[in-house]
């Protein structure tokens, strides 16, 4: 009990809730509310915030009013969402440690965690989905048998890294090659836990949605379908809300998902797997920008403080260099898996110089004779062309016209099948004109290629060849664009599996993950946009992709020996080719870390960066160079480098100016000592007259491009 300043008492709890407002708002990491009631932490609730309601999570639930708040003025929580177990605590310290970390506040990422549907539904709708999920759990419980296929037999490599899997204490290096087995050790891992433990639970992290129906249905096959949920954007608001549900009750025992799953309610976690570890897509982009794979191991070692233990598996057949390096240092364990299964072999790699090829040509000749051979043995080809649309300018060579966003400073794409001008930063989208808008000439051509075109191309150049069954050879798209529409990747990957398509062009999209039993010429067009990037993890990537891509052929063992990766590139001495040719990741490797350690570089320092977005460019660098001698003041400000303001890459999307500048540090707390007091002084910052106009302004903790 309680006085307010009228002496009235105030019985009831002052729980302390977790709303959904942005760092940059600058308030309270919790909000205080009355409850008539005792409300556990990790309860979900909706409480007002100014004029409307808005989900909430209770974080501690004090039988006092906090110092200095008058109780009679302290709002009501509006409902509590009944029924729902409480968010535990693991999961809350995961919360709280990424939005510490990742310099958020706590509801940004709390709220994020939960599905869209959660945070609109009110008790009376939530009660419904509740008793829905009630029903379709009638079915096998936890502890039921699980398998309905039968696991194939282990090679010795697999054996091995499993039988190590059993007493690992530390974070797990699969490093494995394309085509090795991987999945099939995650498969019998988590077979293994969840028949040791009734109530265990596995999370199995992929990079990208595309990847998630394939590996759903291997799972699906030998766990049975009421044991696995799939967690990905990909879904639809009840379906997210419903798997999520079934990973909190603990009726999923496996879930799979993409970065957002990390961050899921999972009582019983007992193993996490994150599957290509070293993809780029696991860093997020927006909101929180938190790497998915680092927080992994995080909750992995949060777990088992909180639980029977809970162990972390990387795979990929090219390693980040920061997991690499960490392998060398003795802090992951590593298990290697050099052979492909049945004894089948990586493809050779064969180059393809440019310049000495007919001058405009798209597909060297020598390449077009090996897919039309392949394709007339029934083999299949695949095409990496990492750009979408069918050119990514459309210009006009009589007055210097090119298909300038009005909005952005980036080109609209130009997309055939629609005749449109599309804008791929901020939506903008156009019909094609008949002429130039600025002089009237009707010849405005295409510059460069995307994957419209060289499937345009490719069909032309093989319009002439037949597949054995006679038919003309039959040439398909797979990107962002042709899998739009539900159900349509699924259709495309099984037009694949079943021969259909002898010659698919695609994205990095169909470059990693996928198992395509027929394939058996890769060919990589343009391989060189990174070798020269500004960016000093564009040879990481670049070299990853192109590893990952050959991976796509001869996974079939009686294929193996004609599988052949083919890379058409105007600098084929590149040393990069060198390493590739050899399939030689740890050499690549290694002159890489030594090129980052010379330069300081990460993993040899530790990175922030903080953007800001304003009307005008000169309000954006205003706001970054004050705070940069706002930072320069602080406490262990003297172990980082403070790097002057400069636009982004894309400087302007959507009207909005764009810049960001850099810190650097040796020292991973110092860094981190900086940012946490960093706020305050930033708050002021936006308030500058010289910074008028700017609109957000977000920190991004070890960011991925620079």
């Amino acid at each position: 009990m309680s006085l307010d300043e009228s002496g009235t008492s105030q019985q009831g709890f002052w729980p302390a809730v977790v709303v959904p407002t942005p760092a940059h708002r600058a308030l309270a990491e919790t909000l205080s509310y009355h409850s008539p009631q005792a409300l556990e932490p990790g309860s979900l609730v909706r409480v007002p915030l100014g004029s409307r309601d808005v989900p909430g999570v209770v974080w501690s639930c004090p039988a006092q009013p906090p110092e200095g708040l008058n109780p009679a003025q302290m709002r009501p929580v509006a409902s509590v969402l009944p029924g729902c177990p409480p968010l535990n605590e693991a999961w809350r310290t995961l919360v709280a440690f990424t939005a510490r970390y990742y310099q958020r506040s706590l509801g940004e990422v709390a709220l994020a965690a939960l599905p869209p549907q959660l945070r609109d539904l009110q008790p009376a709708q939530w009660q419904r989905r509740l008793n829905k999920r009630a029903k379709q759990a009638a079915g096998p419980q936890p502890g039921a048998p699980l398998a309905t296929e039968t696991p194939p037999a282990l090679s010795p490599e697999q054996q091995s890294c499993l039988d190590a899997l059993a007493t690992a204490r530390q974070p797990v290096l699969l490093f494995g090659a394309t085509g090795s087995g991987k999945t099939e050790v995650y498969l019998q891992a988590a077979q293994r836990l969840l028949d040791q433990d009734p109530g265990a639970q596995v999370l199995v992290m992929v990079p990208e949605i595309n990847l998630t129906p394939q590996l759903q249905q291997r799972f699906e096959a030998r766990f049975g379908a009421a044991q696995v949920a799939a967690m990905h954007s990909g879904l639809t608001p009840a379906q997210r809300l419903g798997n999520w549900l079934a990973a909190h009750l603990g009726q999923a025992r496996i879930v799979l998902g993409t970065r957002m799953a990390v961050l899921a309610s999972l009582p019983r976690l007992r193993l996490i797997v994150v599957d290509e570890e070293h993809d780029p897509s696991y860093k997020s982009q927006e909101g929180a920008r938190y790497s998915a794979r680092d927080l992994a191991i995080y909750r992995a070692q949060l777990e088992s403080r909180h639980g029977p233990g809970c162990q972390v598996i990387l795979g990929s057949a090219t390693p980040s260099l920061e997991t690499w390096q960490a392998s060398l240092q003795g802090r992951y364990l590593r298990l290697n898996m050099p052979s492909r299964m049945g004894g089948g072999q990586l493809p050779a790699l064969r180059l393809l110089d440019m310049a000495r090829q007919p001058k405009g040509t798209v597909l060297a000749p020598a390449l077009v004779a090996a897919i039309a051979e392949r394709a007339a043995r029934g083999e299949q080809s695949l095409l990496l062309l990492n750009r979408r649309g069918y050119a990514p300018v459309l210009a006009c060579h009589a007055c210097g016209w090119k298909s300038q966003c009005p909005s952005c400073s980036a080109f609209r794409v130009f997309h055939k099948l629609d005749r449109t001008l599309r804008c791929h930063h901020c939506g903008f989208t156009e019909r094609v004109p008949r002429a130039c808008p600025d002089c009237g000439n009707l010849d405005i051509t295409p510059i460069g290629k995307g994957t419209e075109q060289l499937e345009e191309q490719v069909a032309a150049l093989l319009s002439g060849q037949l597949r054995p069954d006679g038919q003309p050879l039959r040439v398909a798209r797979m990107d962002a664009d042709s899998t739009r529409a539900q159900g349509s990747l699924e259709a495309q990957l099984q037009r694949m599996h079943s021969g259909e398509v002898d010659v698919l062009v695609g994205t990095q999209m169909v470059a990693k993950g996928h198992d395509f039993r027929r394939i058996t010429l890769v060919a990589a067009i343009n391989a060189d946009g990174a070798l020269f990037a500004s960016d000093y993890r564009a040879p990481e990537r670049l070299f990853s992709l192109l590893m990952q891509a050959a991976g796509r052929a001869g996974r079939e063992a009686g294929l193996s020996e004609s599988a052949q990766m083919w890379v058409q590139t105007w600098h084929p001495t590149h040393a990069l080719f060198s390493a590739l040719k050899h399939h030689d990741f740890e050499a690549f490797a290694a002159q890489q870390l030594e090129e980052r350690q010379a330069a300081q570089m990460p993993p040899f320092s530790h990175q922030a960066l903080l953007r800001a977005e304003a009307r005008t460019q000169e309000a954006a660098q205003a706001f970054l160079s004050a705070a940069r001698e706002a930072a320069r003041t602080l406490e262990g400000a003297e172990h980082l480098m403070l790097y002057p303001p400069v636009p982004m890459t894309i400087q302007r999307v959507a009207n909005v100016e764009r810049a960001y500048m850099l810190l650097e540090s040796d020292s991973r707390p110092a860094l981190q000592r900086v940012l946490g007091q960093w706020h305050a002084a930033l708050a002021q910052c936006r308030s500058l007259p010289e910074a008028k106009g700017l609109i957000r302004w977000a920190i991004d903790v070890d960011p991925i491009a620079i």
